[in-house]
């Protein structure tokens, strides 16, 4: 028997300079951390092209490295053909989710698109915007260590749901998507519409 496919993950924000990266980088050392190095494979993008090819905002570098997180990175956008071979695609915000949602091809792809606090249990899940890491790209080096905090409080319990997925299914992509998304789905559903506001997904990053 031929060895499992890797578990996908694609974090997405707006430019993939800031928020997405940031992200890839936390849970990916928290991936390694847990032994899942080699079954779980992660990466980040941007809804748009304004920055492919560029590195990640110096900013973010500058708090990952304070924090002991390596990256290396360079920004690309999402293409919609990567639905078919992601497991996972997590939104930073309201605006990416919905954005991402609507390019999916089928409702199954639509399914595997997240929000990344929805995994956070202390987020405040019934405000507006409360699923929502707020972009840092227009604010200073504090922004970036909010974001940063936020990040890690939903990568633990992304975590926890990733590994339920891979134990449960060998990292196959049908039954991964419904076991790591299940802790999230309610919370996903009832805030996504009350999100939706005329300045949601507007970020630079």
């Amino acid at each position: 028997m031929r060895d499992p496919s890797p578990y996908r993950v694609c974090f997405v924000c707006t430019g993939n300079i800031c928020r997405s990266p940031m992200a890839e980088s936390v849970f990916r050392a928290h991936a390694v951390e847990a032994g899942l190095d080699g079954l779980v494979e992660v990466d980040s993008a941007g809804t748009g092209p304004w920055h492919e090819g560029d590195g990640a905002d110096r900013r973010a570098i500058d708090v990952l490295t304070a924090h002991d997180y390596e990256q290396d990175h360079i920004a690309r956008q999402f293409r919609v053909e990567w639905f078919d071979h992601l497991d996972l695609v997590i939104a930073l915000d309201s605006g990416h989710l919905h954005e991402l949602r609507a390019l999916a091809p089928t409702p199954h792809d639509a399914a595997k698109v997240r929000l990344l606090r929805s995994y956070d249990p202390d987020a405040d899940h019934d405000a507006l915007g409360g699923l929502d890491v707020p972009d840092p790209y227009f604010g200073g080096l504090d922004d970036f260590e909010e974001c940063l905090e936020m990040i890690e409080a939903a990568s633990g319990g992304l975590l926890d749901a990733v590994a339920r997925a891979v134990d449960a299914s060998g990292t196959g992509a049908e039954k991964g998507v419904e076991n790591a998304g299940k802790a999230a789905e309610s919370a996903t559903a009832e805030n996504a519409s009350a999100a939706d506001g005329p300045d949601a997904g507007k970020e630079s990053t």
